[in-house]
């Protein structure tokens, strides 16, 4: 991609994302360009307060990030599009639907760790995002694992950024009063 400001880039790939998500809704209704906006949301906080990564290509991941694990778009799709690096980045945090799904989580987040800080940041930003009060027609179990799963996420990509570690400590803390 050539070089282009940031507001160019950040349009470019709403775009993108709101066609390949179109008819997808969030568990709330809402059209689920909302969750990618607030994934991206998350990403300008972090760098607003600790501006150790790349924002053109965390707001692009951001963005992308669910387009391959949630819509016929393909791997070569976002590379022609967005070039390689970020369909790397989204790659990464596709879970391989190949896998059992307990190994899926472990796996993406190995493949994050060997991806640029960018990818990281990203899936913190989701994750944070994502800790909400839970749908109502979630059992107690669920709910548990999903705290657990936002623990292990917290773990292992801790130190990426000290703004985001705080702030999914804080939801992970918070979320912990649905079960």
């Amino acid at each position: 991609m050539e070089k282009q400001d940031l507001h160019t880039v950040y349009q470019k790939t709403m775009a993108y994302a709101a066609l390949k998500h179109a008819e997808q809704k969030m568990p709330t209704g809402l059209p689920y360009v909302v969750h990618l906006s607030n994934v991206a949301m998350e990403v300008v906080l972090a760098h607003q307060q600790e501006p150790n990564f790349n924002l053109k290509e965390a707001l692009q991941l951001a963005l992308l990030h669910d387009t391959l694990e949630d819509t016929d778009t393909s791997f070569e799709d976002i590379e022609y599009e967005f070039g390689k690096t970020i369909a790397d980045g989204v790659l990464a945090l596709t879970k391989n639907q190949n896998l059992e799904k307990q190994e899926q989580m472990a796996d993406s987040l190995h493949r994050i760790l060997m991806k640029k800080n960018e990818v990281a940041i990203v899936k913190l930003c989701d994750r944070i995002t994502n800790l909400q009060p839970p749908p109502p027609k979630w059992e107690k179990e669920k709910i548990k694992n999903y705290y657990l799963q936002a623990k292990t996420i917290a773990d292992i990509l801790k130190g990426k950024n000290s703004f985001l570690d705080q702030r999914i400590k804080e939801k992970i803390e918070d979320y912990s009063s649905h079960f």
